[in-house]
């Protein structure tokens, strides 16, 4: 049973684009009379995600109460940095009542869980749960693998085998992680997509999870938070591709940060974006973009050729900086080639 003096702690993990710092500005909002804390794991070098967190920031969960890890993937920079970041968060004058760490779309959340069994917080801190998000669109749509029932069929053949791409480990270690699979974006998948979606994850999960629906990130918070699983103490039941491995493979993925000048048309930006999509396969681009003649800033989110952007809040004092992460799997990531159709 879960030691009620320690701080929970629910990690949010989910593919690129799934929805993730959404569905922490909800919990935020609606915080169920708790003083929250967030930890966002970025993967490059611009905290876009952190950003617009902070600028959700109230009593409830105060800007200093929202930190970022942009050195690597926590799992990998446990002792340096993940640790230390924890014990601060702990150390405040008015301790967090629960906190919510968003890892980046390329974690996988196990060797995060044994993380939590460092004796530095292992008597503090437990894991409330590990909630994963899917894009219900994508998934339905089989993007994490060629043919599904096919690689399925393989792995039961032979599990020495590895005929997996690195995106459909990341998803399926993901879902396996997992206490609960929200399925995000619910509205642009629809009632088929839905299904299918569901099909493709209970097919991946060793046990039985509660799959929901999910748009715009709006979900009651009492139906993932207070789940009281002590994930660090149930690793046996969260089986992963690399169990026994000593790395997770990040050198799979790279980011690239491109410095624009300032835009004069969003539509332009946005065709410049779907091109890198489509002919160098680009899986995610994020950030904010200085438009002429407008005081707020433009905020830019990519997965794939589906991009969205709005104005989120005032330059006010802070330099109109254009800036973009660009990430994409390691042997897609041509720095210049990509420079070029977003700065030309």
């Amino acid at each position: 049973m879960t030691d009620l003096t320690k701080t929970p702690v629910t990690v949010i993990t989910g593919f690129l684009g799934a929805g993730k710092t959404t569905l922490i500005r909800h919990l935020m909002q609606n915080p169920q009379g708790k003083r929250l804390a967030v930890l966002v794991n970025e993967f490059g070098t611009v905290g876009v995600d952190g950003d617009i967190l902070k600028s959700c920031a109230d009593e409830n969960c105060p800007e200093e109460n929202i930190l970022e890890l942009s050195n690597g993937c926590i799992c990998c920079t446990v002792a340096d940095d993940f640790i230390p970041t924890l014990e601060k968060l702990m150390a405040m004058p008015q301790k967090p009542d629960h906190i919510l760490i968003e890892t980046s779309g390329l974690a996988l959340p196990k060797p995060l869980l044994k993380a939590f069994d460092w004796p530095a917080i292992r008597s503090r801190i437990t894991v409330d749960g590990v909630i994963a998000l899917a894009d219900a669109e994508a998934v339905a749509a089989g993007r994490f693998a060629p043919d599904e029932a096919a690689v399925q069929a393989q792995r039961e053949a032979d599990e020495s085998l590895d005929h997996e791409t690195p995106l459909s480990e990341v998803f399926e270690d993901q879902i396996a992680c997992a206490d609960i699979v929200l399925l995000s974006k619910a509205d642009l998948a629809g009632d088929a997509g839905l299904s299918a979606a569901r099909a493709v994850i209970e097919a991946e999960t060793p046990r039985k999870l509660p799959i929901l629906p999910l748009t715009d990130g709006v979900i009651d918070p009492r139906v993932i938070l207070g789940l009281g699983a002590a994930a660090e103490d149930d690793l046996a039941a969260r089986p992963s591709h690399h169990d026994g491995a000593d790395d997770h493979e990040h050198e799979d993925f790279d980011s690239v940060v491109i410095d624009l000048p300032e835009i004069s048309d969003p539509a332009d930006l946005t065709a410049r974006i779907e091109r890198l999509a489509r002919e160098q396969h680009i899986l995610r681009v994020k950030g904010h973009v200085a438009v002429a003649g407008k005081p707020m800033r433009l905020l830019v989110q990519a997965v794939g050729e589906r991009i969205r952007h709005q104005y989120d809040r005032p330059w006010g004092d802070q330099p109109r900086v254009s800036r973009l992460v660009v990430i994409a799997e390691h042997h897609d990531i041509d720095e210049a080639a990509i420079r070029a159709v977003l700065t030309a």
